[in-house]
C-alpha cells in the first residue's frame, strides 16, 4: 500500500432498530475505530454517509457508514470514493459473515459476494470486487431459521458476551491490513 488515503467502510443498516443486529456489524468497527483515533462522525452531503477521517497507523482514512440500507450500500461509498480521489483498490470494506463462525475475523481482496447484498452493491457502484475485505464471522443460523431474517436479529444471548470482542478483533485487522498490507495481516489475522 502506499500514502494514498483508504475509505474504511462498515456495512450496516441506519436507525435504532438495527442497532446490535449481527447485519451491524460494520457500523460496530468502524465505530470503534473512529473512538480509537478520536474523531466523529458527520454527514457527507455529496455521498449521504456518515463520515469521520481519522489517521490510523500513519495513514488517512476516511471511515464511513451508509445511511442507504445495506442493499444500496455502494452508491454512497462510490460517490465517497469519487470525492475523495479513493481508488476502487484501496476501499476496505467491513462486513458480517455468514459462512465465517462466529467471532473470527478474515481478510481478503476481492471473491465473490457470498449473497451478501451490501458487497452486491458495493462491487456495482466501485465497478469491481477487488476491493478489500474484513469479515466478522457472524456464522449460519440455526435449523432453518431463513439467513435474511437471521442477519437482521440481534445476537444471542451467549453470544453477547463475545461480541465486544469480535469487534475488537475487526477493528485490530483493520488497522492491521492498513500497516502491513494483506498477506502479512492474514498470517497474524487467521491465526487467532
Amino acid at each position: 500500500m502506499t500514502d494514498r488515503p483508504l475509505i474504511v467502510v462498515g456495512l450496516g443498516n441506519p436507525g435504532e432498530k438495527y442497532a446490535g443486529t449481527r447485519h451491524n456489524i460494520g457500523f460496530d468497527v468502524v465505530d470503534e475505530l473512529a473512538s480509537r483515533a478520536r474523531t466523529s462522525f458527520s454527514r457527507h452531503k455529496k455521498s449521504g454517509a456518515e463520515v469521520a477521517g481519522a489517521r490510523l497507523v500513519g495513514r488517512q482514512v476516511y471511515l464511513a457508514k451508509p445511511q442507504s440500507f445495506m442493499n444500496l450500500s455502494g452508491e454512497p461509498v462510490g460517490a465517497l470514493a469519487r470525492f475523495y480521489s479513493v481508488e476502487p483498490t484501496d476501499v476496505i470494506a467491513v462486513h458480517d459473515e455468514l459462512d465465517i463462525d462466529f467471532g473470527l475475523v478474515r481478510l481478503k481482496r476481492g471473491g465473490g459476494e457470498g449473497g451478501h447484498n451490501g458487497l452486491k452493491s458495493l462491487t456495482q457502484h466501485l465497478g469491481t470486487r477487488d476491493y478489500l475485505r474484513v469479515r466478522a464471522g457472524i456464522g449460519r443460523p440455526p435449523g432453518r431459521q431463513d439467513p435474511a431474517d437471521y442477519v437482521l436479529k440481534p445476537f444471542a444471548k451467549t453470544e453477547k458476551p463475545e461480541v465486544p470482542l469480535l469487534i475488537a478483533n475487526a477493528a485490530d485487522a483493520v488497522e492491521l491490513l492498513i500497516r502491513d498490507g494483506l498477506e502479512p495481516a492474514q498470517n497474524t489475522v487467521h491465526t487467532w
